[in-house]
């Protein structure tokens, strides 16, 4: 059980305080609720270039990180298709600190010619290294917009093409801070050695006299339901290989979330996992595969990706996949493997939560997602999964006309 308390600024910032009396340190987590889907279908990349634009110094802090380092402190951030986070840990004595970093880049970030510029070029830099000049690099590339044809998901969160973030003007990136980068669009959580009327004050001091943004009315395009398969294949110059099978499947706040994420971890969980066990070890059509959730907010996708051993043909691998689908599909899976399946994902949710950075972060997306008190009935959820309700979920997403199918082909094999 995570305790924590709750309150809300006038400007609409959400704070949450988490207090742990055993650490000497102060977390602060901060989540602004824009992500990749939040973008214009012709400017894309611009969530992530914010990501690195925050650090470029504000009005009146010109160097974010030195000032941290000097009291101690560490930083990093991460953006994903929904949210984008910014974290950091701070020793309790020189937590004011972090409040007025933090304050100061949601209220005035500074924008200058060189700072788009210097950032520009290291978001196409690691859009060349990451995406386009490493092996399998471009898989998200593909896959995305072959599973979705008119949801933002369908494109990644370094951008659909490295042109939308050369082209960033500057008044697009002070457009896309003023509607997003405001506190009421913004969750707040400190955890640590810290009391809640000591955060309530300096919560007040340093961010109460931001004003709010506008008020955001998403109006995201609905997937529609795909009733054919879709097939790409491409060739490249890899060592394998791959295959990669993606399928639809339910939003973050359903029902059904948790027993999906145990179909992939019955499939997938580690050297025990089905797939490892009877396809890498026993019969080594792979070398290598997976099964996994996107876990978007919205509908995101199941997916398999192995690597074929040397000789493998195509047919062979989708013909292995498929018989796994079916088998969940047509018997019920044993309450020892499901129980066994449960065990571990509790052990590792309780394990994630001795880590003060963890908890605040997970307290961020859970009070995006629904309400951060939430996180404290995950387990009883998973713990409530049962083989007939895993068996309705394969038989409903695991079908041909779901299925999102890339051919990933090894140039010299």
């Amino acid at each position: 059980m995570i305790h924590f308390d709750k309150f809300t600024l006038d400007n609409g910032l959400t704070v949450i305080v988490h207090q742990d009396k055993s650490t000497p340190i102060v977390v602060m987590d901060i989540l602004y609720r824009v992500g990749a889907r939040d973008e214009h279908p012709d400017k894309t990349g611009f969530a992530h270039l914010f990501e690195h634009l925050m650090f470029g110094g504000s009005e009146n802090i010109p160097s974010y990180d030195a000032p941290l380092e000097k009291a101690g402190g560490e930083n990093n951030a991460f953006t994903n298709s929904d949210v984008t986070n910014y974290y950091l840990t701070i020793p309790r004595e020189n937590m004011e600190t972090a409040f007025w970093l933090e304050s100061d880049r949601m209220l005035n970030l500074a924008f200058s010619d060189k700072s788009l510029e210097v950032q520009r070029q290291v978001v196409v830099e690691e859009f060349k290294q990451s995406y386009l000049n490493q092996p399998y690099g471009d898989v998200w590339l593909l896959l995305k917009p072959l599973a979705y044809t008119t949801h933002p998901y369908q494109w990644n969160t370094i951008g659909k093409e490295i042109a939308h973030i050369e082209n960033a003007t500057m008044d697009d990136v002070k457009d896309f801070y003023g509607r997003f980068y405001n506190p009421n669009n913004a969750i707040m959580v400190l955890g640590g050695n810290i009391e809640t009327d000591e955060a309530n004050e300096l919560t007040a001091k340093w961010f109460g006299s931001i004003p709010a943004g506008p008020v955001l009315e998403r109006k995201l395009h609905v997937e529609p339901r795909q009733t054919a398969p879709r097939r790409q294949s491409v060739e490249r110059d890899v060592p394998a290989h791959g295959i990669y099978l993606a399928f639809h499947m339910c939003h973050r706040l359903s029902a059904d979330y948790q027993a999906t994420d145990i179909i992939s971890d019955i499939l997938s969980g580690g050297t025990s996992g089905r797939l490892y066990r009877k396809w890498v070890k026993e019969k080594a059509l792979f070398t290598e595969l997976d099964a996994y959730l996107t876990g978007d907010l919205d509908n995101g996708l199941f997916i398999f990706s192995g690597k074929l051993s040397r000789g493998i043909d195509f047919e062979a691998a989708e013909e292995a996949l498929w018989g796994e689908m079916e088998l969940l599909k047509n018997v019920l899976v044993s309450h020892e493997e499901l129980e066994k399946v449960k065990n571990k994902m509790e052990s590792t949710m309780v394990f994630g939560e001795v880590s003060l950075l963890n908890k605040a972060t997970n307290l961020a997306l859970f009070e995006n997602l629904s309400s951060a008190g939430d996180i404290n009935h995950e387990v009883e959820k998973y713990r409530s999964v049962t083989p007939e309700q895993i068996q309705r979920i394969a038989r409903e997403i695991f079908t041909a006309e779901n299925s999102n199918t890339l051919i990933y082909k090894a140039k010299h094999l």
